[in-house]
């Protein structure tokens, strides 16, 4: 029999596990309920202080971007604590012999967050399992920093972006960071990864970016499109940019898995309805949007119109499907629809700038991801900051 006390992630990974699996923790992922199991993983973690993440081999640098600050008190003090990613040049962020599993990333990258672009290639992959703007990977597609809260994505004050997406790999793990921007960028990080066995039926971390700006008139927008395989879908951001007056969140998303065609067989009531909120995302007493943040669902960000270079509003909003899993057994399709009111009661078909990150588990080898935007076409407009 499986013991009760799981990790939150190996349930999520784990769905058919052996019982003899089920006897030992190997470490892969931990929560409150198993943190007193021993364990015969190995604990590693990867940063500018120790590039390979090899035991050991911490602080020993004596050269990087502290070197001057730190030249009265040599080796070992904080001589390496970032890098600087030149403008259309791709940093080797971690590359990890297995088998083993990433537990935790944190990034403070600088610069333009859609011109800096997050890959993660696993085994011996040649196109990379997850291919997404950093911003928007971790729910910050609009360029502008908007606290998040929930389990498996975090953004703290000053940019710090987290994620604790459980990541298993068998032979290899590479991830990279291209800065496809003008300016050179600075980039602090840490990928903390265990080594350790990692069972057969565990589904490898993908993740896809989409934009269009306008949707299509009276066309869905795609969310995730292609998919072949087993696994299971676990979430969604969405940046949302409005383009009309009124409420616009009257669209359904619609999951469409294992052979469905014309119809899905999740269908969603609408926008605010699937990321958990309800009526307009609207506190009844300002009358204004209201954020939340909470584990597994969010409207985290609202931009409001400034009155002057600000025309449209922009939101932020994140649904985690960790305790609901949508499992399919060969293929998945994902839309909603942008949706708002006409003056007479009438649904109005709505043209907005929209992009997203789909977030899924599945055997590999996946189907090809379309291609990113062009520079021009992931770009960010919103006016001077205020």
């Amino acid at each position: 029999m499986l013991q009760p006390l799981r990790c939150l992630f190996l349930l999520l990974l784990l769905p058919l596990a052996s019982p003899a699996w089920a006897q030992k923790f190997n470490g892969l992922g931990s929560d409150l309920s198993n943190l007193y199991r021993l364990s015969d993983a190995k604990t590693r973690s990867i940063s500018p202080e120790n590039f390979t993440g090899a035991k050991g081999q911490g602080g020993r640098a004596t050269t990087g971007t502290g070197q001057n600050a730190s030249r009265d008190l040599g080796l070992g003090w904080k001589v390496s604590p970032s890098i600087i990613i030149k403008a259309g040049q791709t940093a080797v962020v971690a590359e990890i012999d297995g088998p083993g599993a990433i537990q935790h990333i944190w990034l403070t990258p600088t610069g333009l967050w859609r011109f800096a672009i997050l890959r993660m290639y696993w085994d011996d992959e040649k196109t990379p399992s997850v291919e997404v703007p950093v911003g928007d990977f971790f729910g910050q597609g609009w360029g502008e920093t908007a606290l998040l809260n929930s389990i498996p994505v975090t953004v703290n004050p000053g940019s710090a972006f987290n994620c604790y997406w459980l990541m298993p790999f068998r032979k290899k793990c590479r991830i990279t960071l291209e800065n496809i921007d003008e300016k050179d960028m600075f980039l602090y990080y840490q990928v903390d990864y265990t080594l350790t066995d990692v069972p057969n039926d565990a589904a490898y971390f993908h993740a896809q970016f989409r934009r269009q700006n306008p949707t299509k008139y009276k066309v869905p927008y795609t969310i995730l499109d292609g998919v072949k395989g087993r696994g299971q879908y676990v979430g969604t951001y969405i940046a949302w940019g409005v383009n009309s007056n009124d409420w616009w969140g009257e669209g359904e998303i619609k999951f469409f898995m294992d052979g469905d065609t014309q119809f899905p067989t999740i269908n969603g009531t609408g926008t605010e309805d699937y990321f958990l909120g309800s009526y307009n995302f609207e506190n009844k007493k300002t009358r204004q949007y209201q954020e939340y943040s909470t584990p597994y669902a969010g409207l985290h960000q609202v931009i409001r119109p400034d009155g002057l270079y600000r025309a449209n509003q922009r939101f932020g909003m994140y649904r985690w499907h960790i305790p609901d899993p949508i499992r399919f057994t060969s293929d998945l399709r994902i839309t909603i629809q942008a949706l708002g009111w006409r003056y007479n009661g009438r649904y109005l078909p709505l043209q907005d700038d929209v992009a997203s990150v789909a977030y899924w588990y599945q055997t590999e080898p996946h189907a090809p991801f379309p291609a990113l935007p062009s520079k021009d076409d992931l770009e960010v407009n919103l006016g001077p900051a205020r």
